[in-house]
């Protein structure tokens, strides 16, 4: 008798688990993926100076002219991660966040030796999220609900 009852009670929990493990964990994500981007975005808007210098001199960001760069990716750091958290939009946004942080690769040459594991991780995180969905804790859940 008391078995069952542990086993009920096992039962209903790993139902909830089972439903509700794969949302939070994209929360998570959504969080964890967006966090590195929206502090560049902070620090690059707090000496703005040094970045149109780096920018200028060390990024090698090919086509773009080095101010509108420094524009579109301050901003696109700074815009982007708030609406992949909130969820809105989630799987475009992810994809532009994607481009961004394929860009920075490409264009900072020294990030190979130190910062290319955290962009890896950063890059597989966000493809992730661009495959599985932003899950029910998302603005986009509660658009898309029928």
């Amino acid at each position: 008798m008391m078995w069952q009852k542990i086993y009920q009670c096992n039962l209903c929990i790993s139902a909830i688990l089972q439903k509700y493990v794969k949302d939070i964990f994209l929360l998570f994500l959504r969080f964890a993926a967006s966090i590195p981007f929206f502090n560049s975005g902070m620090l690059k808007i707090s000496g703005w100076d040094s970045t149109l210098y780096l920018f200028e001199e060390v990024y090698q960001v090919p086509v773009l002219n080095f101010v509108v760069a420094a524009y579109l990716g301050t901003a696109a750091e700074l815009i982007l991660p708030i609406f992949i958290v909130l969820g809105l939009f989630t799987q475009v946004n992810v994809l532009m966040l994607f481009a961004v942080n394929v860009v920075a690769v490409l264009s900072y040459p020294t990030l190979w030796e130190g910062g290319f594991y955290d962009h890896k991780m950063w890059g597989l995180m966000l493809f992730f999220i661009a495959f599985c969905g932003a899950g029910r804790v998302s603005i986009d859940y509660f658009l898309n609900r029928k």
